[in-house]
């Protein structure tokens, strides 16, 4: 047989020889929950996190502004490259089954010690470096913890883009409670500057007391200071919005907000909250959390095949000749092949010790799982549970805001006509600016309850989406690196 038709046979024998596989069976642990939350629900037809965000949120504004997010937020972009470097990382890794092939050349003057002249040697040929031949799979269980940890990377972009979405989500409405706020301040304000005129002009005909004038005073300065401090507090949140999305937002936007309150906004749809069960399909953390844990077992597997001989390959063919003119003469061709094992007798402990180190970072990863499929279980209860008493939180308070504007115009009108004392004006005052502050609070928290409840059943993600980010880092990293060239 032709010495040179030996290497695609040997190739492919000891390819077909690399079958075995260390890594033990995953036994994925049982659901370390109860199979029902504390406010019992059902099963449903259509999960939430089957449910695109442009369904969810149908506000047209908050839709262009997450649409503008996902485009230009860096977080999210940088989640994307870590998917591409993780990516990579498998490529290099898979890499490894395959020996490499290159082109070698050389040219050489020794001594000869036979006939003790001086000669050239000259050779060009194809070879193979030292190639390990993975008979007991430990290149392939890298390969397989590579693929986990590359599963996992994108699970984590989906869970960071929930994540977002549902901030700006929380921020977009928190601006509008901000403006509602403050058109609350205003007019209070407004309330209060015409009461101290009132009470100046009775006390400056002696018909009512400095005390009086100086407590209409007092809340009239007390509501410019709450007026300063939600302004600051809108400024904020548009800052923390602007952060969020990456780029400074329209001021048409902004102007709609003015004038508005949060139930001018158009209404979330509601979403099912379904069985703990789901969450294991349906949170990108939980399979996250699953993917680390596939990896932390492949692991395993690679640290036990160090116990056993390490068998490699290193062959080439070319030609080989003491004159460069004659170098690819027929005479001239050279092949050699040759195997070569290596067992681990003594290394104080080192491959014990790896495995050791697999084995706890595959009960760690376990222990991660359960922990990630509990926090996914609480943080739906409380959404749960927060939903149920906000409601009747928010009947309550604005039943108590209508009978406190009545009493408020009952107290200022006996006020006027000198039946009761401006003590009872300006109690009905603070209790009706309160009150009416915590309704907006307390309906914003409403809002915010149903957005985070979309949010833990894993819903803000869609297949669409994944193209339209990753576009948007290739544009952008496609631009610093046109930049940077030189002209």
């Amino acid at each position: 047989m032709n010495n040179y038709k030996l290497i695609p046979a040997v190739l492919v024998t000891a390819l077909l020889a690399t079958g075995c596989s260390f890594i033990p069976t995953l036994d994925k642990p049982e659901l370390p929950v109860s199979g029902q939350y504390p406010i019992a629900t059902a099963e449903t037809a259509t999960p939430a996190a089957d449910i695109p965000w442009q369904e969810f949120y149908t506000d047209p504004r908050l839709q262009q502004i997450i649409g503008m997010t996902l485009e230009n937020n860096r977080d999210l972009r940088m989640a994307v490259l870590n998917i591409e470097q993780a990516r990579a990382q498998y490529d290099i890794q898979r890499s490894q089954l395959y020996p490499e092939v290159g082109v070698s050349a050389m040219g050489q003057r020794g001594r000869s010690q036979l006939t003790g002249q001086y000669g050239n040697t000259y050779s060009v040929g194809l070879g193979i470096a030292s190639w390990e031949i993975d008979f007991w799979g430990r290149v392939r269980s890298l390969k397989e913890q590579a693929l986990a940890q590359y599963l996992a990377t994108e699970e984590g972009r989906k869970a960071a883009q929930i994540s977002l979405i549902a901030a700006v989500a929380n921020t977009w409405m928190g601006l509008q409670a901000d403006e509602e706020l403050l058109e609350i301040s205003r007019r209070t304000l407004q309330t209060r500057e015409e009461s101290i005129k009132l009470a100046k002009l009775r006390f400056d005909a002696g018909a009512a007391s400095e005390l009086d004038f100086r407590q209409a005073q007092t809340l009239t300065e007390a509501a410019r200071a709450t007026l300063a401090q939600q302004t600051r507090q809108r400024d904020l949140d548009i800052n923390a919005l602007t952060l969020l999305v990456g780029q400074p937002l329209p001021q048409d936007l902004l102007v709609s907000l003015k004038g508005k309150k949060l139930t001018d906004l158009p209404a979330l749809n509601n979403v099912p909250p379904g069985l703990p069960s789901d969450l294991l399909l349906r949170r990108p953390d939980i399979r996250q959390a699953e993917q680390q844990m596939v990896a932390a077992n492949a692991s395993i597997g690679a640290a036990r095949a160090l116990f056993f001989p390490n068998i490699s390959l290193t062959a080439s063919a070319g030609f080989a000749n003491s004159e460069l003119s004659n170098l690819f003469e027929s005479g001239s061709k050279y092949f050699s092949i040759g195997p070569s094992l290596y067992l681990p007798i003594f290394n104080a402990g080192r491959n014990q010790a790896n495995l050791e180190v697999a084995e706890v970072s595959k009960k760690m990863a376990a222990a991660q799982y359960e922990k990630t499929i509990q926090t996914a279980f609480r943080e739906v209860s409380d959404a749960l549970v927060s939903r149920r008493s906000l409601v009747d939180q928010l009947n309550a308070q604005q039943a108590q805001v209508d009978a406190v504007s009545a009493q408020f115009k009952l107290s200022d009108l006996r006020y006027r006509n000198g039946v009761s004392s401006y003590l009872d004006l300006l109690d009905a005052q603070r209790t009706l600016f309160t009150a009416e502050q915590a309704v907006v609070q307390t309906r914003l928290a409403l809002l915010q309850n149903q957005v985070n409840l979309y949010k833990v059943l894993g819903g803000g993600w869609s297949p669409q989406d994944d193209q339209a980010v990753a576009e948007a880092a290739n544009s952008e990293s496609a631009a610093k690196d046109a930049k940077t060239q030189p002209n």
